[in-house]
């Protein structure tokens, strides 16, 4: 994939993150991901889960401004994403992936609704509130199950993240 195919391709992931569709990526974004997630799975914010996913929701707001807020306004621009982890991802695939863990962490925690692991159904309900094309959820939430066991790990899921932002797909 050529320079300008794989910048394209990242701006495009630049709107996933947008999702208040502000034009920037900032805090805001992440928190409003965690309240959605919240809600589908009927948790509060004041639990132990709730705490672990907004937390874990401010920690991938600090490593994507970390990577790619090049003026400290505490706003990512399309530009200094695309910029940033364009840079990054060529650094290190796997990096774009790490700041994201404590966030997936907890996500898995929360969609872990039997204590047995993420189904698909639950990872469906995760993308389907994270605001992924609803006919779209169930198909990838059963690709995310690598190794055809029925449950999603947190490593099955960091590896098709930072796959996701490395693939020629859009």
């Amino acid at each position: 994939m050529d320079s300008a195919e794989y910048e394209r391709k990242i701006a495009h992931r630049f709107a996933e993150f947008d999702q208040d569709g502000s034009g920037y990526i900032d805090r805001a974004d992440f928190t409003e991901a965690a309240k959605r997630l919240l809600a589908e799975f009927g948790t509060t914010a004041r639990s132990d889960k709730g705490q672990a996913l907004y937390g874990g929701a401010e920690a991938f707001w600090q490593g994507m401004a970390g990577i790619a807020d090049v003026d400290g306004d505490q706003q990512v621009s399309r530009e200094e994403f695309v910029t940033g982890a364009v840079k990054r991802l060529r650094d290190n695939p796997h990096r774009f992936a790490e700041i994201a863990r404590p966030f997936l962490h907890a996500v898995v925690a929360l969609a872990d609704v039997d204590g047995a692991g993420v189904t698909p159904d639950s990872a469906a309900r995760v993308l389907r509130a994270l605001g992924v094309d609803p006919d779209k959820c169930a198909v990838v939430a059963a690709a995310l199950d690598a190794d055809g066991d029925g449950r999603i790990g947190e490593e099955e899921i960091l590896a098709a993240f930072a796959a996701y932002y490395v693939t020629p797909e859009p």
